[in-house]
C-alpha cells in the first residue's frame, strides 16, 4: 500500500516537473476553483447536494473496487459511470438552468432594486394583515429559476403587486383564494396555483399541506415562499427547503430583503407598521390548516 502511494507521488512529481507552467496553470487552477465554489454556492440547500454526495460515493466505491480488484463491482460501476456526463445533465438539469439564468440575469436584470424593495414591502404588509385576520396564504416569489416547469399554473393575473391585491386574493370564499400566488418579474402573474408537495418525513409536526407545498417548491427551485398559517396566524418563510417560523413584520422584511438581494441587503430604516386591530375587535375564527385546500397547495 505504502509503495503504491509512493509510486503515485513520484509519477505526479515527475509529471509536474515536466509539464507545469507556473503562470498559466496557476490561473487555470484558480479559475476552475472559483467556478466549482460558485456551483457549490448555487446548489447549497437544495436536493442537488444529496445527489452530488451520492455520485461521489459511487465514484469512491469504484476506486475502492479497482484497488481491491473486485471485478464484478468494477465492471458494473465502470459501465454506469461511463455515462457520467448524461447522468450529471439529468440529475442537475434544474441547477444548470438556474446557473444559466443567473449568468443571463446579470446582463439583463428584470427587476430594479427599487421595484424589488417595493414588492417586498407590499408582501410584508399583506402577510401582516392576513395574519391578523387568521387568513391562510401562500405567496411564492420567483428568483433566478423559472417556476413554469414546477408549478401547475392557475388563473393568469399580470397585476401590480400590492397589499390590497394580495389580501383580496386570499379572502375566504373568493374564487382564487384556494392555492398559491406567484410573483414573477415584478408582477402578480398567477393565482390559485398548485405547488409540488414535499416528500420529506422530517418536517416539524403540526404543519399542514400549505407548508408542505412551500417546502416542495423550494426544494426544486430557489424561490422564496411566504406562508401565513390559518390555525395560528403565524408568518413563516421557506427558502431552499429550510423554514423560519414566527416572523413579525420587521423580521419578515429583513429576511425577504436579504434573500432577494442574495444575502447582501443593506440596512434601511423600517417603514411604519400596519395599525393594530381595534381593542374591541374580535379575530375571525381559525380554520383548519388544510381545510378546503386542494392537494398540493395547502
Amino acid at each position: 500500500m505504502i509503495e503504491y502511494l509512493w509510486s503515485l507521488l513520484v509519477e505526479l512529481w515527475t509529471f509536474l516537473a515536466s509539464n507545469f507552467d507556473p503562470v498559466g496553470d496557476t490561473i487555470d487552477i484558480v479559475v476552475v476553483a472559483l467556478g466549482v465554489y460558485w456551483l457549490l454556492l448555487l446548489i447549497k440547500g437544495t436536493r442537488a447536494v444529496q445527489m452530488l454526495v451520492g455520485l461521489l460515493a459511487l465514484i469512491g466505491t469504484f476506486a475502492a473496487a479497482e484497488f481491491f480488484q473486485l471485478a464484478t463491482l468494477s465492471w458494473i460501476l465502470d459501465h454506469f459511470l461511463a455515462s457520467a456526463v448524461v447522468i450529471l445533465i439529468v440529475l442537475f438539469q434544474g441547477d444548470i438552468r438556474r446557473a444559466l439564468a443567473r449568468v443571463g440575469g446579470g446582463f439583463f436584470p428584470s427587476t430594479s432594486d427599487k421595484e424589488e424593495s417595493q414588492i417586498v414591502e407590499e408582501v410584508v404588509r399583506a402577510a401582516q394583515a392576513l395574519a391578523q385576520k387568521r387568513v391562510g396564504a401562500l405567496i411564492v416569489l420567483e428568483r433566478e429559476t423559472r417556476l413554469d416547469d414546477h408549478v401547475e399554473r392557475g388563473t393568469q393575473l399580470d397585476a401590480i403587486v400590492s397589499k390590497d391585491q394580495l389580501v383580496s386574493l386570499f379572502i375566504p370564499m373568493g374564487p382564487l383564494h384556494d392555492g398559491a400566488v406567484l410573483i414573477q418579474n415584478g408582477r402578480l402573474s398567477y393565482a390559485s396555483c398548485v405547488l409540488p408537495l414535499s416528500l420529506r418525513q422530517d418536517l416539524p409536526e403540526g404543519l399542514g399541506t400549505r407548508h408542505r407545498a412551500a417546502f416542495g417548491i423550494t426544494e426544486e427551485t430557489d424561490a422564496v415562499v411566504v406562508v401565513v398559517s390559518e390555525e395560528t396566524g403565524t408568518i413563516s418563510t421557506v427558502v431552499g427547503g429550510e423554514m423560519v417560523r414566527d416572523l413579525d413584520a420587521p423580521r419578515l422584511r429583513a429576511k425577504l430583503r436579504d434573500v432577494m438581494s442574495g444575502g447582501r441587503a443593506a440596512e434601511a430604516p423600517e417603514p411604519l407598521r400596519e395599525p393594530e386591530p381595534a381593542a374591541g375587535a374580535a379575530p375571525e375564527p381559525a380554520r383548519g390548516e388544510a381545510a378546503g385546500a386542494r392537494p398540493g397547495i395547502g
